[in-house]
């Protein structure tokens, strides 16, 4: 181990495999509420604008991803920090999608976009209510 080779700044995004573009888009565009944003690129896909951060879905024939229906947290994921757990809870059940809380007690959700890709939506303000108690 010893000396570090790479000082890593502050991640730039993260790139998820989807099998169906019009279908994830409406996903992350609806659902999560995410800004889609141009991208220059001659492959299939869509880049999400989250603050500094991008979200990029990548078209792809292997994207199927089969998630075990217990725990959805504990597979690879993406997390976004959100401000209002309860309201994006009440929109993704008029809306039927399925979801599962956080099983630690934490001011979280997770659900699974079209292609079995777990995000987790966690609210920051009772996340750092929690620290300061």
């Amino acid at each position: 181990m010893g000396e570090k080779m790479v000082d890593i700044l502050y991640p730039l995004h993260v790139a998820i495999q989807v099998s169906d573009l019009a279908v994830s888009d409406r996903f992350y565009t609806d659902i999560v509420g995410l800004r889609k944003v141009d991208r220059q690129l001659s492959f299939p896909g869509s880049w999400y604008q989250i603050g500094d951060f991008q979200l990029h879905l990548i078209v792809s024939k292997w994207a199927a991803n089969p998630v075990r229906e217990d725990k959805w947290g504990r597979h690879p994921h993406v997390t976004f920090a959100i401000a209002d757990l309860s309201s994006i809870k009440q929109s993704l059940i008029e809306q039927e999608v399925p979801f599962q809380m956080s099983s630690s007690g934490r001011a979280a959700l997770f659900v699974k976009d079209p292609d079995g890709n777990v995000v987790e939506l966690l609210e920051v303000e009772k996340e750092a209510e929690k620290r300061e108690d």
